[in-house]
C-alpha cells in the first residue's frame, strides 16, 4: 500500500477536508478511505438533486433509529452520506456557522476551540458571494452563495411576514449577528454544489503524497499495545490491512466513528463484552451524548402558483431542465430550503432557540420511505417550518453485533426533557403567529397541516410526536472533553490513553451548534489539519 503518514477513515465533511489540508504539504503522505463510492454522479453535482439521494442506497448509508418513545414509537430515518464527500454530497446544502456563544460551550471543555479562534477557519473555508464584509472569507475553497434575487415570489411573503412580526432581514446571519429571517446562503457555485470532496480533494487526486481509495468499507482498527498502528478494511471480496508510524484518524462521522471504536475495543465494557469483544479500554462516554435537531413542519395550500407547479408536471421539469442544462440558474440550482432564521423565543434569552425554515414547495402527502422526497404535491402548497437550536435531550448508540457490517442501534431519544417539550411548544405557538401576518393571509389559503384542530400545548405536542422529524444534525458521539471520565477526545482530539489516534468529525462536539452542523464539521477538518501539522512542526 505504501509508506503512509496518515490514515484517514471517511472521507466526508470533516475527512476529506482534513485530506486536503494535510496532503497540501508534499512531506506529508496521507490515505483517504471511504466506504462509498466517488462523487462524480450527476445527481450530487446538481444542487436539486439532493431529493433522488435521499434513498439511494448506492451514495446513502440510510440509517434508522430504534422506536422513539417519545414519538409514538416511531422509528427516525436518518440518511448519512456513504459517498466521497460524505452527507456534505447528500445534504441541503444550508451554510451555518453556527452563534458564537457555541463556541463558548465548546470552550468551557476545550479551551483552544473558542470563537476567536474557530472564527478565522470559517473565514479560510469560505468564497462568500455575497456582500463584502470583514466577517467573512472570500478566497477558501468552499463557495458559498447568497440567491437573494433569485428565490421564489412565495418567500418574499414569509420574509415580510417575519418582518412583520419584529423579526429584522437579516442579509448576513454569518457576519457579525445571527438573529432575524433571512434568505439561506448555500455551499453552491456556479449552479453546482460544493462538497468537502468537490472542494478539498478532487484537484489533488493526481497528487503524489493523496492515495484516495473508495468503495473501501474498515473494520477495525489495528493496535501496538494501546497504540493504534493501521487499520483492516475491505474493498469487493478482498480484505486489505494497512498500517502506518503515523497516525489513524477517525473521521467516519457522528454514527459511524463511535461504532468502529466500539468494533475495536474502545467502548463502554458493559457494551463490548456481550459481544465478545475484547477490551482495549473501557471508555464510558464512546457512543453516548448523541444530540441531534429535531423539527416540525406547517404545510400550507396557497393561492398562487408555488414550486408544485414547475417541479411536478412532465412540461414543468423539462423547462427547468432546460434552464438549468443552459443557464445553470432556476429552482435546480438552488436548496429548497430558501429562506428561514434565527429568532428567539424569548427576547431575554442571549441566544436564539428557534431555527426556522421557508421552502416554496410541498411534499405532505409522500409516506417516509415509499417514494422520493423530491415528488411534490399535485396543488400550489408551501412548508413552514422549524427546530429547537439547542435540544437538552442526549441519545446514544449501541452494538448489534461484532460483525462490521451490520450497522448499530441508533436511539434518537428525542424530546426527553421538559426544556425541550417547552421550546417545541413555543415554536408551534410562532408558527401561528407567522399565519396571522398579513403576509401570509395573503396568500395561504388553508393550513392543511396540523390543521385547526391543533390549537393548545397539548394538541401541539401531540402533533410534534405524530409528526416532527430528525433534521439529520446527528453529533456528539465521541465529544471532546478534559478527560475520559467525561469525553472521548482531548481538545487535540486525541483519544484518551491511547497514542496514534484522533477522531475528527461531527462526533466531537461537546454541545450540537446553532443551526446545520456542515460548516461546523468541516471547520473541525480544518482545525484538525492546523494541530497536526503544528504538532509535527511541519
Amino acid at each position: 500500500m505504501g509508506d503512509f503518514d496518515y490514515i484517514i477513515v471517511g472521507g466526508g465533511s470533516s475527512g476529506a477536508t482534513l485530506a486536503g489540508r494535510l496532503s497540501s504539504n508534499p512531506s506529508v503522505k496521507v490515505l483517504l478511505l471511504e466506504a462509498g463510492p466517488s462523487d462524480g454522479s450527476l445527481k450530487i453535482k446538481v444542487p436539486l438533486g439532493y431529493g433522488s439521494l435521499f434513498y439511494d442506497q448506492k451514495f446513502n448509508w440510510k440509517y434508522e433509529t430504534e422506536p422513539e418513545a417519545e414519538l409514538n414509537g416511531r422509528k427516525m430515518y436518518w440518511p448519512r452520506g456513504k459517498v466521497l464527500g460524505g452527507s456534505s454530497a447528500i445534504n441541503a446544502m444550508v451554510y451555518v456557522r453556527g452563534h458564537q456563544n457555541d463556541f463558548k460551550d465548546w470552550e468551557k471543555v476545550a479551551p483552544s476551540w473558542s470563537w476567536s479562534n474557530v472564527e478565522p477557519l470559517f473565514k479560510k473555508i469560505e468564497a462568500w458571494k455575497g456582500k463584502s464584509s470583514s466577517a467573512r472569507g472570500s478566497s477558501g475553497p468552499v463557495g458559498v452563495s447568497n440567491v437573494e434575487r433569485d428565490v421564489h415570489p412565495l418567500t418574499n411573503k414569509y420574509l415580510e411576514a417575519g418582518q412583520e412580526l419584529g423579526f429584522p432581514l437579516n442579509g448576513d446571519y454569518n457576519g457579525s449577528h445571527m438573529e432575524g429571517v433571512s434568505v439561506y446562503q448555500t455551499t453552491i457555485a456556479n449552479g453546482l454544489r460544493v462538497s468537502s470532496a468537490s472542494a478539498y480533494i478532487s484537484k489533488r487526486n493526481s497528487g503524489r503524497n493523496l492515495r484516495v481509495i473508495t468503495n473501501a468499507h474498515v473494520t477495525k482498527l489495528i493496535f501496538d499495545g494501546r497504540r493504534a498502528t493501521g487499520v483492516c478494511f475491505s474493498q469487493g471480496n478482498r480484505e486489505t490491512t494497512v498500517l502506518t508510524d503515523g497516525e489513524v484518524i477517525l473521521s467516519a462521522g457522528a454514527l459511524n466513528s463511535p461504532h468502529l471504536l466500539y468494533l475495536s475495543g474502545l467502548g463502554p465494557a458493559s457494551e463490548l463484552q456481550p459481544h465478545g469483544i475484547s477490551v482495549l479500554q473501557d471508555m464510558p462516554h464512546v457512543g453516548r451524548h448523541l444530540q441531534d435537531h429535531i423539527g416540525v413542519d406547517f404545510t400550507l395550500a396557497v393561492n398562487r402558483p408555488s414550486l408544485n407547479q414547475k417541479l411536478r408536471p412532465v412540461l414543468g421539469k423539462f423547462l427547468v431542465g432546460l434552464e438549468y442544462l443552459f443557464f445553470k440558474s432556476g429552482p435546480l440550482a438552488m436548496s429548497l430550503n430558501q429562506a428561514g432564521g434565527f429568532v428567539k423565543s424569548d427576547p431575554s434569552l442571549e441566544a436564539p432557540d428557534l431555527q426556522l425554515y421557508f421552502s416554496p414547495l410541498s411534499y405532505s402527502t409522500a409516506p417516509q420511505g415509499k417514494r422520493p422526497l423530491m415528488s411534490p404535491d399535485p396543488y400550489p402548497a408551501v412548508r413552514l417550518g422549524f427546530n429547537p437550536t439547542k435540544p437538552t435531550s442526549e441519545g446514544w448508540i449501541s452494538l448489534k453485533s461484532s460483525d462490521p457490517f451490520e450497522s448499530p442501534k441508533f436511539v434518537g431519544n428525542y424530546l426527553s426533557t421538559e426544556e425541550d417539550k417547552k421550546v417545541m411548544i413555543s415554536g408551534m405557538h410562532l408558527m401561528r403567529k407567522f399565519l396571522k401576518t398579513k403576509a401570509m393571509r395573503d396568500i395561504v389559503e388553508e393550513e392543511l397541516s396540523p390543521g385547526s384542530d391543533f390549537n393548545d400545548d397539548k394538541s401541539f405536542m401531540d402533533f410534534a410526536r405524530s409528526e416532527g422529524g430528525t433534521v439529520f444534525h446527528q453529533c456528539g458521539t465521541c465529544r471532546m472533553g478534559k478527560d475520559i471520565s467525561s469525553s472521548v477526545v482531548d481538545e487535540s482530539l486525541k483519544v484518551h490513553g491511547i497514542d496514534g489516534l484522533r477522531v475528527a468529525d461531527a462526533s466531537i462536539f461537546p454541545r450540537i451548534t446553532t443551526g446545520n452542523t456542515n460548516a461546523p464539521s468541516i471547520m473541525v477538518g480544518e482545525k484538525a489539519a492546523d494541530i497536526i501539522l503544528a504538532e509535527q512542526k511541519i
